[in-house]
């Protein structure tokens, strides 16, 4: 096992790799840019390393800073986190060739999931169900037009090196096509440096269910369930529950058995995260996550497991500390996230909290780096906070959720909490009758500036 460990992240994700990493006895070192200096996880870290000023690519985007970091302070294995580096094949390469551990899975498989088309192709390979679409890379407007014909209006146009809703456009009609087509590509260009795009059917009222996998690397892997988070704005998750409403034990069963058994042909280590739009009984691939998700505290929830521990065991070379056999549902889980935003526009809210109070009682979860009388920094993601509760089924979890909002304080600056009291209220939210398109409907109706 490993006597020290790096985490190259920051926030509320960094504190939850430390709180793992202290109870299994563990060293943990924090990387910080300057605007960071007085954040929770530089506190509660054995050791903290300054790597630069606060823009991202002058800190935690940088890899040189990092590794420095590791051999000043004798870290043996780098923990990324989320976001920032942690599906950074380059990074992850540069990281081995120095003798460090990184936990999480190899290069190589972050390279074929990071690449959208060469992961649909390599989803089927492993029998996993996929969207209908072009083959690949889409090169010009007349390709996009037969592509469009072939499998049907309407059709989605997305960037291949794409995420977070970036590059993505969506054609109804042939008439739509040339529009969508030219304005995904501009997106995609300027997001991510690269403007190939590729076409999938677009799904009418789909749900957004993951599978939360984990392998040890060495041919072997299990599945923890499946997540629904069709809650969702431009593309964004806000709400996420385990185990989805609309999902049954034998759905569960079928596509959380191709996915273990994908990853294992694999040998994929660590977790991982295959994500489906699911409509009429019928799962269709749209990507992987080769890490840790924003959301697996809502799995942890119901099956009692710490991921990120596990994480650190198989890196480490250890066996998975349990088998399929031994993972059971226990109750319902819900998240919220909850950012530093301004409603109706959720434009970017950062400033000093002037007072915090974190709820709490059985079955309640904050993760988060707040404390009353820091400054949150305006140069990061605006996530504050995540909310989890916990029930035996899911309208205890909501109703938890609900008092666990009413005692959460956060002054000082403006919140999404807001937007979480009055979604409660709305019998499509306590039902759980609801798809992707859902949210920004209501956004229109009831936030209209």
């Amino acid at each position: 096992m490993f006597d020290k460990i790096l985490i190259a992240n920051r926030g509320e994700i960094a504190l939850r790799v430390i709180r793992a990493a202290r109870e299994m006895g563990i060293a943990t070192v924090a990387v910080h840019s300057t605007a960071d200096s007085d954040a929770m996880h530089v506190r509660m870290a054995d050791e903290s390393v300054c790597i630069g000023p606060p823009p991202g690519n002058q800190s935690y985007l940088s890899v040189p800073a990092i590794i420095s970091a590791c051999e000043i302070t004798g870290a043996q294995a780098i923990h990324p986190g989320y976001g920032f580096l942690s599906e950074n094949a380059g990074f992850v390469q540069i990281v081995e060739d120095h003798g460090i551990t990184f936990i999480g899975p190899s290069a190589e498989h972050i390279r074929i999931m990071g690449d959208k088309i060469t992961a649909k192709e390599t989803a089927k390979e492993l029998g996993i169900p996929v969207v209908p679409g072009s083959d690949g890379g889409v090169a010009d407007l007349a390709e996009a037009r037969r592509v469009g014909d072939a499998i049907g209006y309407p059709v989605i146009i997305k960037a291949t090196a794409g995420g977070g809703g970036r590059g993505m456009k969506v054609a109804r009609n042939a008439k739509e096509m040339e529009h969508a087509f030219s304005t995904a590509r501009s997106e995609a260009k300027a997001a991510f440096g690269n403007d190939e795009v590729y076409i999938e059917k677009y799904l009418t009222t789909p749900r957004h269910i993951e599978i939360q996998v984990f392998g040890d690397g060495k041919g072997n892997a299990v599945h923890l369930g499946e997540r629904d988070c069709s809650l969702q704005r431009r593309h964004q998750k806000v709400f996420e529950e385990a185990p989805g409403p609309c999902i049954t034990s034998e759905e569960r069963a079928r596509i959380g058995k191709i996915c273990a058994d994908a990853v294992a042909r694999i040998n994929y280590i660590g977790a991982g995260t295959v994500e489906f739009l699911y409509e009429n009984g019928e799962f269709y691939f749209i990507e992987m996550n080769t890490r840790l998700q924003v959301e697996h505290p809502v799995t942890e929830g119901i099956f009692g497991v710490d991921l990120v521990r596990e994480q650190i065991r198989v890196a480490a070379g250890l066996p998975m500390s349990f088998t399929q056999d031994d993972l059971r549902i226990n109750g319902h889980a819900i998240e919220v996230r909850i950012n530093a935003e301004k409603l109706p526009n959720f434009s970017p809210c950062p400033g000093k909290i002037t007072a915090y109070h974190a709820p709490g009682g059985l079955g309640v979860r904050m993760d988060s780096a707040l404390y009353t009388g820091y400054s949150i920094p305006p140069y990061y993601d605006s996530l504050i906070a995540k909310l989890i509760v916990q029930g035996r089924d899911r309208p205890e979890a909501l109703a938890r959720l609900q008092r666990a909002l009413s005692e959460l304080i956060v002054d000082g600056i403006d919140t999404t909490v807001p937007l979480f009291h009055a979604l409660l209220q709305e019998p499509d939210v306590q039902s759980g009758t609801y798809n992707i398109h859902w949210l920004e409907r209501w956004l229109a109706e009831n936030l209209a500036d």
